[in-house]
Order: structure tokens, then sequence, then C-alpha cells
């Protein structure tokens, strides 16, 4: 496991707290002010996928699996997800049982590509995972063989005060993070032979892209 990986599975269960109202009324409020970009990623994920009935689904990175479950509750056939961290993937399946969807989920422990499952899926959602891949474009050429249809991917923006803080803060935590800009991530998207894609800049704390790629 590697530095992303440590820290994620010591932060699982803090990070599940995230989402399902778990936290405080007074923690949700602060969620909600400061890190509402999470919400809204989450949102804009599901808008731009559409309908997943009858749809094979890949998460990488899924964490608790706040984004498998919302895919089957969607219609989902099935969801895959990849994760590094085993706590995560046990918050995931306690998540799948609390909803009675484990029968349609299948989660591998690992990183991406060499722990994805050697199959085809429809649709593709990796969030909050570029913040911790040294070589974007040598992981996106990976995936799109994986994805037939849709993929919603989000990159963490560059930023003047936002991004050496939260450099400092992960280098302490011996976990690196990268950054895009626009143009960065414009050029990944270009080099994939999509389709089309679409960018978009979330508002909130974390600012993250949005890039969403019709296959």
């Amino acid at each position: 496991m590697n530095s992303s990986g440590v820290f994620f599975d010591g932060f699982a269960d803090a990070f599940d707290t995230f989402y399902d109202g778990k936290r405080s009324p007074f923690m949700q409020w602060v969620d909600q002010r400061y890190r509402r970009d999470m919400f809204l990623r989450y949102a804009r994920t599901f808008e731009f996928l559409g309908d997943l009935r009858g749809k094979r689904v890949l998460d990488v990175g899924c964490g608790s699996g706040p984004y498998i479950v919302e895919a089957l509750k969607r219609g989902a056939l099935q969801v895959t997800g990849i994760d590094a961290a085993p706590r995560m993937l046990d918050l995931a399946h306690q998540r799948a049982m609390q909803h009675g969807v484990q029968d349609r989920v299948k989660l591998v422990e690992g990183y991406f590509p060499a722990a994805c499952p050697d199959e085809p899926f429809d649709m593709a959602i990796v969030m909050g995972v570029m913040d911790y891949i040294e070589d974007a474009p040598a992981f996106m050429k990976a995936l799109r063989p994986f994805v037939t249809e849709r993929a919603a991917i989000s990159f963490p923006s560059v930023h003047w005060f936002r991004t050496p803080f939260r450099k400092l803060r992960y280098r302490l935590r011996r976990c690196p993070v990268w950054f895009y800009s626009r143009r960065d991530i414009e050029q990944i998207a270009e080099s994939l032979n999509v389709k089309e894609y679409r960018l978009d800049k979330i508002e909130g704390a974390g600012m993250d892209y949005v890039l969403c790629l019709s296959i």
C-alpha cells in the first residue's frame, strides 16, 4: 500500500461521516459551507451519467461507497469499486448491506489499473483520485479502454492559496498531491480519442474540475 492508501485507510471512518447525515448539525453546516464542492461534484456526476438502468459501473477510488449505492439506486446492474484502503472497502460493504444492494457490488482492493477486472464497463466514476496520481495522462490512457459510454473524473485545481497550503499539509502526512490547470486537463482529454468532453469548474472551497467524457 503506498502513502495515499495508508493515509485513507486511517482516515476512512472520519471520511465516511461526510455522507448520509452522520455528522452533527453543526458539522453538516460546516461541510455544506466549506466542503460544498464534494456534494456538487456528486450531483454533477449523476446528472452527467444519466440513466443507469442495466449499466455496469466502475468506481475507481470508491472509498466508503456513497457513489456505489447511489448508482445502484439509479438502476445500475452492477458496480465494481476499487480502493487501496481496506477499511474503506469494509465501510463500502457495510453501506451496501444497509441498503440491501450487496449482491450487485464487487469490491476490489488495490490500485487502478492493476487491480481492475479485465472486463468492459458502461460507465466510470473517478472522484477524489487524481489528487494522488503522479502521472495523470498515463492513468487516463489506462482508463479509456475499460469504458464504453461515459466517465466522470474530478481533478483538483491550482489555486494561489489553497494549493501550497494543501501540499504542505499532505507532505507532513507523507502523502504527495498533484494539481491541474484547465489546460492540463484539456490536453489530457484531447489525447483520449473520445467523441466529446465537457470540463466544468465546481464552486466551493475545493474548486475541483469535473471532466465528463462521452466515449
